[in-house]
């Protein structure tokens, strides 16, 4: 089975978890399936671009990207989220290989705007994925690597964008028909975000639009459209689960433990 795994939020800045999530990983790829994570790295674009000084405007969720602020995001992206978790995997004991969108012509990018009623915004250097080629992903997982990718991703001139990689993860999934797994802060969809005995633990794709902006709020949202994309694009299934609960993948994944939201296509 192919498993495309969204990584971030707190698993990505503690380091114990983070050694936690990238072990799990190791397992599912030793029980026999081919594993792709995807991440982003929010906390440590904040950091760098505070060192240099630049200071970022959110406009509808995404990072407004200038140029200038782009060359520090794909700094902060490959040259340090990406990187240490390769080395991580690979000291782990597991073949990693760190890839971005860029690579092997990956992703197809278009530029985001961002519509405020009938006024298009410009984002900047923002896109969308307009399509995935995963014949790279496919020859490494072949290989038994495990494909490790950055949210970066560049224009046919060549320009590179930032990528919301919530919605890369989702594109990836539905291109590799996987079962695609986002890894959270919470437990999943509660229908009160307060109460834990309220978590939806199965929806039909067709039954997430009427929870929008009600139940399904702030940083939920681009995971549940994430979600929406892989499984209209070609993914098994989508589920949101824990990523600070340790062990938390292998215990849904290979010993079929109920927890998070499962998001089906019927």
């Amino acid at each position: 089975m192919n498993i495309v795994i969204k990584y971030g939020g707190n698993a990505m800045v503690n380091e114990d978890l983070k050694r936690s999530v990238l072990e799990n990983i190791a397992q599912l790829s030793e029980a026999g399936h081919k594993v792709v994570m995807v991440h982003g790295g929010g906390p440590f674009i904040n950091a760098i671009l505070e060192k240099v000084q630049l200071s970022s405007e959110f406009i509808g969720g995404h990072r407004k990207t200038t140029p200038e602020a782009m060359k520090y995001i794909e700094m902060a992206l490959k040259g340090e989220v990406n990187t240490s978790l390769v080395a991580l995997m690979n000291a782990i004991g597991k073949k990693a290989v760190g890839l971005s969108g860029k690579d092997g012509g990956m992703i197809k990018v278009k530029k985001r705007f961002h519509m405020d009623g009938d006024k298009e915004i410009d984002l900047g250097q923002v896109g969308d994925v307009s399509s995935v080629d995963p014949s790279v992903i496919l020859d490494l997982l072949d290989k038994d690597y495990i494909p490790i990718i950055a949210c970066v991703a560049a224009d046919e001139n060549g320009m590179s964008y930032n990528i919301n990689a919530d919605m890369m993860a989702g594109a990836i999934a539905g291109a590799l028909n996987a079962k695609y797994v986002v890894m959270t802060d919470v437990d999943g969809i509660r229908m009160d975000k307060d109460d834990p005995d309220t978590l939806i633990k199965k929806l039909k794709n067709s039954e997430v639009a009427p929870l929008m902006d009600k139940v399904i709020v702030g940083g939920m949202i681009p995971k549940i459209e994430s979600c929406q994309i892989a499984l209209e694009s070609g993914a098994e299934e989508s589920m949101i689960i824990n990523g600070t609960t340790k062990d938390e993948l292998v215990d849904v994944i290979l010993n079929g433990k109920s927890t998070g939201t499962i998001i089906t296509k019927k």
